[in-house]
């Protein structure tokens, strides 16, 4: 059995899911790019996927992050992937889905490769489905890693191949939303994924920006109460672009990380000195 996942927290849970039942026991395949944002023309050509790793690297610069755009290679893991099944007819791919538009458009772009192992592949989506948290209380998640380790075998029986009609229909949803190539991607509810203005998230910062903040309790303050999730990468990509747009006014040198700046609304200029020191006391 191999499990595939679609964030790195995901692994994490999974692996500790493992040590206590021993009937998810396997390994755990990352998939890591989110492709719920960002261009997708030609995803599957050289040319289309050699666009979208320059626009993360645009992203990634200045970010803690930047050394992941060389660890990101999805294309090697699914080579890799490919080649361990074909060798094992035994193995079955389990993937792992949460209702959530990183996911799904992840599942998205990994099944479109799988066609002809249909019948070997097992999807899990925690799709408006109940589970019980920490405290005892129903809830739904959107996340994996949100239900707890001892949760995860109610979780397996969610277990279901996909499809030949989904190998069929999947891919075509997923083609029109590369063609689309919108720089945001929404879901909708089930695996309905529509296509959004770069602008999308652009309320969440501007609703959570008060006065003049430190780039990073912006982005922990935005990112706590956005009902829609987005990464933090993204968010900080936005607000140079608003800044360029003279939406946004940033203050600091970019060069020093992004715990050097600071962000606020034009002409509030004068609550910055002060608002840092306040965060920094």
């Amino acid at each position: 059995m191999i499990h595939i996942v679609f964030e790195q927290t995901n692994v994490a849970i999974l692996q500790k899911a493992m040590e206590l039942d021993e009937a998810l026991q396997g390994e755990v395949v990352e998939i890591k790019d989110d492709y719920a944002v960002g261009p997708l023309l030609n995803i599957y050509e050289t040319e289309g996927y050699q666009a979208r790793r320059d626009w993360w690297k645009t992203l990634l610069e200045y970010s803690p992050y930047t050394d992941s755009l060389n660890i990101v290679d999805d294309k090697l893991a699914v080579h890799q992937l490919l080649k361990v099944i074909d060798e094992q007819p035994e193995q079955e791919l389990w993937i792992w889905m949460g209702q959530n538009a990183h996911d799904v458009c992840s599942y998205y772009w990994l099944m479109s490769q799988l066609k002809e192992y249909q019948g070997r592949v097992q999807v899990l989506y925690l799709n408006n489905l109940p589970f019980i948290n920490e405290k005892g209380n129903i809830f739904y998640p959107t996340h994996l890693h949100e239900i707890q380790p001892k949760e995860f075998r109610k979780a397996m029986r969610l277990a279901r191949p996909i499809t030949l009609s989904e190998f069929e229909v999947d891919p075509d949803e997923w083609k029109k939303l590369c063609q689309e190539n919108a720089m945001v991607r929404f879901l909708e509810g089930g695996k309905k994924i529509t296509g959004k203005e770069v602008d999308f998230y652009d309320k969440d910062i501007f609703a959570n920006l008060n006065g003049a903040m430190k780039l990073g309790r912006l982005l922990s303050t935005t990112l706590g109460k956005m009902k829609v999730q987005t990464g933090d990468v993204f968010l900080v990509w936005r607000i140079r672009e608003l800044a360029a747009e003279g939406k946004l006014e940033i203050a600091g040198d970019w060069n020093k990380g992004w715990k050097e700046i600071v962000v606020k609304l034009p002409g509030t200029g004068a609550v910055v000195t002060e608002t840092v020191e306040e965060e920094q006391g």
